[in-house]
């Protein structure tokens, strides 16, 4: 079987609300998929990896994205060339905080980003939680927020989706996580993937035609338990 390789980035510091299980997702998919998926995990000091076919990152608390923020600029020229080579990634909750230019921490510290995002969080005192439902390019995106970072993008840096039930990344607009060519950034815990399949796919997709270099057809997967648990997640109260 053809091989794709998932780097999860910082999984002790920066895995929290489930997040992992948007790697066992992946894994899982690709292997329905006729795949041969191999996880590879980056820890702070570790050697980045070569061949690297999709991204994944979590959201931790404030001492952990710190922990790591040194680390994070030590392979930001890795993470950047491979954004621009059209490499899949997604980064959820904190590390989609600092894949933008900074983070400000509730006490005022400033936590450096890479600026693959053209934006920024501040910390707020109000706490944005509760069920969330997204409109995007893959359809409706169900899943859980817990930040009290707010995200504001900047220019013409283009949002994952718009909302339709929830805060997103911010009070003061409809937006939600964040795009760069094929970088994603959400708040949307849950784990996302899990609940999402159109949206795992794409990711799958991309990986698969870019590594080998022509367009793929996925097999058609039973999503009848996914659309079940899709129906219920987006029926619950916020």
């Amino acid at each position: 079987m053809k091989k794709i390789r998932i780097l999860n980035l910082y999984p002790d510091e920066m895995n929290i609300y489930g997040d992992s299980g948007n790697v066992l997702t992946l894994t899982r998919r690709l292997q329905w998929h006729g795949y041969d998926p191999e996880v590879l995990f980056l820890h702070p000091g570790d050697t980045f990896p070569e061949s690297i076919d999709l991204l994944i990152g979590g959201g931790g608390q404030d001492s952990g994205q710190q922990k790591i923020a040194k680390d994070l600029q030590r392979i930001a020229p890795n993470l950047r060339k491979l954004a621009d080579n059209g490499t899949p990634m997604l980064m959820i909750c904190g590390l989609y905080q600092l894949f933008g230019h900074r983070f400000v921490t509730d006490m005022g510290d400033e936590i450096k980003g890479i600026g693959i995002f053209d934006a920024e969080t501040i910390a707020k005192d109000k706490r944005l939680i509760g069920n969330i439902v997204i409109e995007t390019d893959f359809g409706r995106v169900i899943g859980y927020e817990n930040h009290s970072g707010q995200t504001y993008l900047k220019n013409k840096q283009k949002p994952f989706g718009l909302i339709i039930k929830g805060e997103g990344n911010n009070t003061d607009d409809r937006s939600e996580g964040a795009r760069t060519n094929n970088v994603f950034g959400s708040y949307l815990h849950g784990s996302l993937l899990p609940k999402n399949p159109v949206f795992a796919d794409y990711l799958i997709k991309t990986a698969v035609e870019k590594k080998y270099g022509k367009k793929s057809t996925l097999k058609k997967l039973d999503e009848s338990l996914t659309h079940r648990a899709r129906e219920s997640a987006e029926a619950r109260p916020r």
